[in-house]
C-alpha cells in the first residue's frame, strides 16, 4: 500500500458512499447466524469506520483496527457524533486501535473477526497474507470466526480492461488509471483527486494504491496452515458457494 492516507482519508466517506456497506454488514450477522453469534468483534482495515460503527450502536464489543492514523482519527470523529437515527446502546462498545493487520493483538482473544471491503488484497506479498492469517488466528478464541472479502484475479483484470474511471461530483472529482502486472495478478491505482475546500476552490493531490490478487484454493489452504480446521468459500455477498463467475470472494473460517 503506497498511500499514507493522509489528505485520502478526508475525502474517503465522500468516494466511497455508494458502496455497499449494508450489504457486507448483512453478510456478517449472516455469516454469524451459521458459524456463531459474537459479542466481541475485531474489524481488520476498519477505515473510517463505516462497518464498526454500526456493528458497536447495535450492541457489539468492537476494536476497529487499521494501520492509518488518519482514517482512524475521521473514524473517531464519527463515533464521537451523536446519531441522529439510532441511539447508542450502552451494552455496544468501540475502540480503536492503530495496528498492523500482519501481527495485531489484544490482550484477550475476541468472538469474531471481520475485513470486508477487499482489504486483504492490499497484502502483495504471500508472506504478509500468512502472518495476517496466523494473527488472526492466534487472536480468535476456539470456535470463533474469521469472515473476509477479497477480489479474485478476474476482477483486477476487469479493472484494467475498463479504465479509466472517472468521477464528477460537486465537492469531490476524481480520474482513475490503472496499471496492471499480469505475472504477479497485481494492480497499481493511480487517482487524481480534486477536492472542494472551504473556500469553495479545488485542491489536487494524487493517490496510488496497489492491489493484488490471489488463486482461491491458496487462500484456503493458507488459512489451513494458520490452524483454521473449517474453511467455506461464498460469493457477492451471500451464503452461496462461489464458482468462476464470482465478482467478490468470501471466506469464513473457524477456529
Amino acid at each position: 500500500m503506497t498511500s499514507s492516507y493522509g489528505q485520502f482519508a478526508t475525502v474517503y466517506d465522500q468516494l466511497m458512499e455508494d458502496m455497499p456497506y449494508a450489504d457486507w454488514l448483512g453478510f456478517a450477522r449472516a455469516g454469524w447466524s451459521r458459524y456463531g453469534m459474537p459479542a466481541t468483534v475485531v474489524d481488520l482495515g476498519c477505515g473510517t469506520g463505516s462497518i464498526s460503527i454500526p456493528l458497536a450502536r447495535s450492541g457489539f464489543h468492537v476494536y476497529g483496527i487499521d494501520l492509518s492514523s488518519d482514517m482512524l482519527a475521521v473514524a473517531r470523529s464519527k463515533w464521537d457524533e451523536p446519531p441522529q437515527l439510532v441511539a447508542r446502546p450502552r451494552s455496544g462498545s468501540l475502540r480503536w486501535l492503530q495496528q498492523d493487520m500482519r501481527e495485531w493483538e489484544l490482550q484477550e482473544p475476541v468472538d469474531a473477526v471481520i475485513s470486508f471491503c477487499d482489504c486483504l488484497n492490499y497484502l502483495t506479498e504471500e508472506a504478509d497474507i500468512e502472518a495476517a492469517f496466523r494473527a488472526t488466528y492466534l487472536g480468535l478464541r476456539d470456535g470463533g470466526s474469521f469472515l473476509f472479502d477479497m477480489h479474485p484475479p478476474k476482477q483486477l483484470i476487469r479493472y484494467s480492461e475498463e479504465q479509466p474511471f472517472v468521477l464528477d461530483e460537486r465537492d469531490v472529482a476524481y480520474i482513475w488509471t490503472c496499471d496492471f502486472e499480469a505475472e504477479r495478478c497485481e494492480i497499481e491505482h493511480h487517482l487524481t483527486i480534486f477536492s472542494r475546500d472551504r473556500d469553495s476552490a479545488f485542491q489536487r493531490f494524487e493517490e496510488s494504491h496497489v492491489q493484488r490478487a490471489y488463486d482461491p484454493d491458496w487462500i484456503e489452504a493458507a488459512l489451513r496452515r494458520a490452524g483454521f480446521q473449517m474453511v467455506d468459500r461464498y460469493a457477492d455477498f451471500e451464503l452461496k458457494p462461489a464458482d468462476s463467475d464470482s465478482e467478490r470472494l468470501f471466506f469464513a473460517a473457524v477456529k
